[in-house]
Parts: C-alpha cells; structure tokens; sequence
C-alpha cells in the first residue's frame, strides 16, 4: 500500500511539474522581449551578441538590405588584411544561436518601414552604418577618372553597387596588376601632427614592395621637439615620419628603395580647389589646391588658405574625406549636418523604443573595437529599459512573424542565414578552383539565383 501511494505521489508530483513548467513556458514566452537590429555589420552583430549573452530570453532578428552578412568586414577589409575579419567566426557563432536570426535582401525603409518594424518588435535599434560618402564639393568632382575611396574599396572588395568598376575580385587584380600607376599623393590640409593614419599603415607603406616614400625633410625638421608631450600613439607615429624624412636609411633599406620602380608621398598643407579637366573636357588631368597654413595646435589646428595655390597633375583622384550615413525614412530623427541620428547612450532622441548603434550613432569614426565598445553601450541601453520596464513585455509582440506577412505581400524573399552558407560555400569553391581563400559573387542575382529565389 505505501509502495504504491508512494508511486502514485511521484506521478502526481511529476504530473505537477510538468504543467508547472509547462505553465513557466507560456509565461515566460510571453515576457520573451522581441529585438530587431538594422544593418548586419559589426555594430549589427555585437549589438545583437550583448543582447543575447545578457538577456536570457531576448529573441533578436538582424535585417540587412544586402543578401550576405559582414557590412564593411566583407566590403571594407582590404584583401591584404585577412586577420581582421576573423571577427566573422564570433558573428557567425551569435548567428547561430537559437534566438538569433537573420535576414537578408530587406531593405528598410522601402520593403518595410521603421513604423511597421516597431509595431513588431518591442525594441529596434538602428546599425545600418554609413553607406555614403562625403563629397569635396569642388567644380570638376564629376569628371572622369575622379572616385570615392569608398567606391574604390567597394571595387576590389566586390561590393556589389560598385562591382562594373570591380579575399579581392579577379576583375579587380587583373586592372590593378596591369596598373600604370607609378606615383601616389597622399594629400593633407593640415600637417604631419594632424595625420589619421596609423602607425601600422605607416610602417605598411615604407615597407611596401617595389616602392620607395616621398617625405619632403622640410616637412619634420623640429618636429622632435614638439611632440614631448603628446599622446604616446601621436608621439611614436610621428618619429617614424622624422625618422624616415630626415635619417640616412640603412644599407637594406636603401638597396630596396634604388630598385624601386614605383613611389608615394606626403604632400600637407594643402586643400582642393578644383579638378582640372583634360583638353576633351570629360577627364581629370590634374587637380588645383590651396596652400594652407595651421591655425592653433594639436587636433585642433585648423587649415587656413594663404592665398597661395598649387597645382598637381595626375589622371586619377580618390577622395578620402570620410562616410556619411543616410537616413532610412522620414520617421526618424536625424542629424544631416553631422549625419547621425540624434541619441541619448544609443537611445534615439524623441523616439522610445528606438536605438542607435555604430557609425550611424556616433559618426563614422574608429576601428572594430571601438565600435564593439559603442555597440555593447547601446545594448545595456536596451537591457536597462527592459529591466526599468520602459519597452513593456505585456504588450505583445509578433516579431518576424509580423514582418513575414509584410515582405510576402510585397514580394520580398528574405535571405536566411542558412542561405548565406549556401553562398559562402559556393564562393570558397570557386577561390580554390583559381588558388585564393575565395571569390565572391557580386551580383545579387547571382547570389539570389544559387539560393532558389
């Protein structure tokens, strides 16, 4: 008898479990928050990693307008600089996770709206970054042979809105090797304290293969003085220069340089006034600038024209004076003059349940980590509205579901990141026909067409 109350009480106590549990479930699915970020570039995918390492119920979907993950780690990374995007590893595994998903080929702001997006979700921060760049806004900019550098990485990063110019694109290695490019102008409004480089770049270029630096002594004598007391970055970045200008080079050194058939420059103190167009009107033969000299000091120095000007002959002209961000639709708060979107610590000015991440938050400015940093501060943003009870769970929300039924009635097929390995594979398989880590698709309707949509 007491074997078999004891038998029947386990039963019943398992039975309670079960619905006990059953029961946690439903609650808990209910209190799961929904998150969606714009934009599946580093400040999409940390965004979304913090999210769900802190957050043991939070369901995040990541929208991108492209077909394939990665933003500028795919598109921005140069083909020699392969260690950078071993990030992709760590955005791949958040991918993976079963409250992660993404999806791609959706354009925000065309194929669903912000509005629609936050009707779906509790929470949407916007990581799309800076798909634009800053023009110089000088007579000749439109002629022939005058480009973005960010076009020109997107070129022989086989970005596809710039692939007709197109690891690097065989297009793209094939019109580089066959270059008649002997010389390159590095140009600067302000002087030698004030460069953007780094060290790294720096020591890459005096290194590079087959060339030698043009550094004018002029430029750095007495600059060993000035820079006591500067950052240690600033300080060591600067004695390369002094060192390179003006010291006598070493036996090896100087050995590679005689033989080099190929140089590059520094040329400051000098901002564009206008491209010079060629005798047919249509190509850039050279450009016009202003001689400058330096208003105060340090990074605020500001580049003040003298009334000099310099001319500079050259057929091709990149301009690399930064990206802007756009704004998606007119829904959103945002900056045109600085070209953010307006933000309290990722929290979108005016606009509760909206956050920022990324260039788009802060200006496209920094390297991977400072945007891992900026993205991780908006996230805790989002964890701490959650746990104030500002985004509020009892408002229930759909999440993809709801923005399935939108895209189906508009025709869009997102991407899934199962799709994405579909592409991935293929393009690791047609590198290793022609011995390189991979060759990527660059037509989306290609990559479409290799997924069945």
């Amino acid at each position: 008898m007491g074997s078999s109350c004891g038998r029947g009480c386990w039963e019943w106590a398992s039975r309670l479990r079960r619905l006990t549990g059953f029961s946690r479930l439903l609650s808990t699915a209910a209190l799961a928050p929904q998150i969606c970020v714009v934009g599946s570039g580093p400040a999409g995918f940390y965004t979304a990693q913090h999210l769900l390492k802190h957050h043991r119920l939070a369901q995040v979907d990541i929208y991108e307008k492209l077909p394939v993950p990665f933003g500028l780690v795919r598109f921005g990374v140069a083909p020699d600089h392969p260690e950078v995007k071993n990030v992709i590893n760590t955005f791949t595994q958040t991918a993976h996770s079963d409250r992660c998903s993404y999806y791609g080929n959706v354009t925000i702001g065309k194929d669903v709206t912000v509005k629609e997006l936050q009707r779906a979700y509790h929470a949407v921060v916007l990581s799309y970054g800076a798909e634009d760049n800053r023009i110089l806004g000088i007579p000749g900019e439109n002629l022939s042979g005058v480009y973005s550098a960010r076009a020109f990485v997107g070129w022989y990063n086989g970005l596809p809105e710039n692939r007709d110019k197109t690891d690097i694109t065989e297009g793209s290695l094939a019109a580089i090797a066959c270059s008649k490019v002997k010389r390159v102008w590095l140009v600067g409004r302000r002087g030698p304290l004030q460069v953007a480089f780094t060290i790294k770049e720096l020591r890459e270029m005096i290194n590079l293969p087959g060339t030698r630096p043009l550094l004018d002594p002029a430029d750095f004598t007495g600059l060993g003085d000035v820079i006591k007391d500067v950052p240690r970055p600033r300080k060591r970045l600067t004695e390369l220069m002094v060192k390179s200008a003006l010291e006598k080079p070493g036996e090896r050194e100087a050995s590679r340089w005689a033989s080099a058939t190929k140089e590059w420059g520094l040329k400051f103190r000098c901002s564009p006034l206008e491209v010079l167009p060629a005798a047919d009107g249509k190509q850039a033969r050279g450009i016009r600038m202003a001689v400058t000299r330096l208003e105060g000091s340090g990074e605020s120095a500001r580049a003040v024209p003298t009334g000099e000007v310099e001319e500079l002959e050259c057929g091709l002209i990149l301009s690399s004076i930064g990206y802007r961000s756009l704004p998606l639709d007119s829904s959103i708060p945002f900056d045109s003059k600085l070209g953010i979107i307006p933000n309290s610590l990722g929290r979108v000015q005016g606009a509760p349940g909206l956050y920022c991440s990324g260039w788009v938050k802060r200006g496209p400015t920094g390297v991977i980590i400072t945007t891992m940093n900026d993205s991780f501060d908006t996230a805790q943003s989002v964890l701490e509205d959650l746990q104030s009870g500002l985004l509020k769970l009892s408002n229930s929300k759909e999440g993809f579901k709801s923005v399935r039924s939108i895209l189906h009635s508009r025709g869009v097929h997102p991407v899934t990141f199962s799709d994405w390995e579909k592409i991935d594979a293929a393009e690791v398989a047609r590198g290793k026909l022609a011995g390189k880590p991979r060759e990527k698709l660059v037509d989306p309707r290609e990559m479409l067409q290799l997924i069945g949509h």
